[in-house]
């Protein structure tokens, strides 16, 4: 797990990354280094997790076949792959994953990301041929940004980094802007919030030739129907193929040289992780929470559960009780300025401040992020059993905002098309997922999950030099689930299969409870001086001279915003106030 930034340019300017490589330092605390041959360099920001020796160290470069790459992720099969490419005759100067990506590349082609199992991103230089192979894991889980400047294409792990290189362009993408303010704050790829950035899209592979073409490919989409023989399995049948996969999921990510914690919410998700990883013998576990203040009827924590499953497991928990004036309020900025993106899910102060404390004893966490977006639990699914009009009723249930809101909230220069609402129809409209309930659990594996929990974990975790691991989101248990039928998916109120594992594992008592998340309440119920902090920001200098929201709608969500919730329990005043507060902490 590290961050990476790289430059390849179709004429003779020299390039320099340095400022673009020191602002991902907190990625790769453990070790830096910088590559240049000819039109393109590399720069590496090292988090050891993996042969904690400097023959590991990154950017890589294996003169004997002509190859340098820049690497951040996992790969959790690479010891079967290392003895694989040692039977072909390729020997080893380290002990770590990067150089199995390298020397796979070179036996197998880009084709090799087809055998990996694991999250990454990687840029690899091909010394004979000037080529440049961009490449991002099949569910998004380790990010990867570009931008076209002048004469070249710059590369990087952050939006922040690209910036940090300067001569972008920094203007509002209105696409972006419509998607942020109506999806959620869900941007799809490969537009990002800048007009001058864009993101690969997960499962995607770009290859970039010296004279500046370039062609992608996708490797990778799961298919929402049963296989021949799988069709008439039961839910019995389903469970221990579910409960197989899974276990060898976690099993996988404990590929480590350090050890391994669990961010344990008290929720059925983290907390099945910790009873499998017990039941595979793993002792002394260190678990960690995070809990809020109260506000109203918000219950800002949900330790009564993640208690309860450190008590039974013995592990070694850590909970962090965080108070809003004493540290959300002066943390709030440092934890937007990490955001590679504008991410207006309350939690992610949460995970910013849980990472904090989580870096202080391990290097390497497993989350249980993906979970209801594989698996179908959120509320949203089960109406859409026999929709005749699903995308309208997805739409309906998840969006913030309809377009004559939208009209209402932003400039007139924004005004455009629904551009939110045509891409949802669109996705649902593909083949491959025939029932309305997997239409959906598509859209979400593919663009929501990628752009909201995935990329909110990520960018958290590693402000602090801390790397995630989703075992929810192992490529072939989400195969596996895809094809399961919606009718056991949504079975027990959504999440039937995991919930009857569960039971077999784990402690009744955080199953059979009303779903919870991770709560953040002063932002969703902005009061005092969280609101005050709102306020100023909304009528700051900066946010003025932008004019990009209509004051009077400004001024609405000031008077009573806790009577503005966007269907998805958000607070549209502190989505507004995010957007401003982000731009004016990248320094736009």
């Amino acid at each position: 797990m590290c961050g990476f930034c790289g430059e390849i340019r179709f004429d003779d300017v020299p390039v320099d990354l340095d400022a673009m490589s020191a602002s991902m330092q907190p990625r790769g605390p453990d070790g830096h280094g910088v590559w240049q041959q000819g039109r393109a360099a590399l720069a590496h920001r090292r988090l050891s997790i993996i042969d904690l020796s400097t023959h590991a160290a990154q950017p890589m470069v294996d003169s004997e076949l002509g190859l340098s790459i820049a690497f951040n992720g996992c790969i959790y099969n690479y010891q079967s792959l290392r003895d694989e490419l040692s039977a072909r005759g390729y020997r080893f100067f380290s002990h770590g994953d990067t150089e199995v990506v390298l020397k796979a590349f070179h036996a197998w082609g880009a084709d090799c990301v087809e055998r990996f199992h694991g999250m990454f991103a990687f840029a690899i230089v091909e010394r004979d041929s000037g080529r440049l192979t961009l490449a991002r894991d099949r569910l998004g889980i380790k990010p990867l940004y570009y931008a076209e400047v002048a004469g070249g294409l710059r590369f990087a792990s952050t939006l922040p980094a690209l910036l940090a290189g300067g001569g972008l362009n920094t203007d509002l993408d209105p696409v972006a802007l419509h998607h942020y303010m109506h999806f959620h704050a869900v941007v799809p790829a490969p537009y990002t919030i800048l007009a001058g950035v864009r993101k690969l899209p997960p499962a995607t592979l770009r290859v970039i030739e010296p004279d500046g073409r370039h062609r992608d490919r996708i490797y990778w989409e799961p298919v929402f129907e049963p296989r021949p023989e799988e069709r008439g399995l039961s839910f019995a049948d389903w469970q221990e193929r579910i409960l197989a996969s899974l276990r060898t999921a976690v099993a996988r990510r404990l590929v480590a040289d350090v050890d391994v914690g669990v961010l344990l919410s008290g929720g059925l998700d983290s907390s099945l992780i910790v009873g499998l990883l017990a039941e595979q013998g793993q002792q002394g576990l260190n678990t960690f929470s995070v809990g809020f203040e109260t506000v109203g009827d918000e219950v800002g924590d949900e330790f009564q559960y993640s208690d309860i499953i450190a008590r039974h497991y013995g592990t070694t928990h850590h909970k962090i009780q965080v108070d809003s004036a004493a540290r959300l309020l002066p943390e709030l900025p440092n934890c937007v300025r990490a955001m590679s993106e504008p991410m207006v899910s309350h939690d992610a102060i949460g995970f910013y401040l849980l990472s904090h404390e989580v870096s202080k004893h391990v290097k390497v966490v497993q989350s249980g992020q993906g979970a209801d977006e594989v698996f179908a639990g959120y509320h949203w699914y089960p109406p859409l059993v026999g929709s005749r009009d699903p995308a309208a009723d997805y739409a309906r249930a998840f969006c913030d905002r309809d377009q004559d809101e939208y009209r209402r909230a932003v400039d007139p220069r924004f005004h455009g098309e629904d551009h939110s609402r045509a891409f949802i129809a669109a996705h649902f409209a593909r083949p491959g997922a025939a029932a309305p309930v997997d239409k959906a659990l598509r859209l979400d594996q593919q663009i929501m999950l990628v752009d909201d929990p995935v990329k909110r974990v990520d960018n958290m975790t590693m402000a602090w030099g801390l790397e995630a691991r989703v075992p929810f989101l192992d490529h072939e248990l989400v195969e596996l689930a895809a094809r399961m039928p919606d009718a056991h998916k949504l079975h027990d109120d959504g999440k039937g299969v995991l919930k009857a594992i569960g039971r077999r594992i784990i402690p009744s008592e955080v199953i059979d409870r009303p779903k919870g998340y991770f709560p953040v309440p002063a932002l969703k119920y902005p009061r005092g001086p969280v609101l005050e902090m709102m306020r100023d920001l909304l009528h700051s200098a900066p946010a003025r001279a932008r004019g990009l929201f209509q004051s009077d709608y400004v001024e609405t969500l000031l008077a009573a915003p806790e009577a503005h919730i966007t269907p998805l329990r958000g607070s549209k005043l502190w989505q507004v106030a995010l957007l401003e507060l982000w731009l004016q902490q990248q320094g736009l």
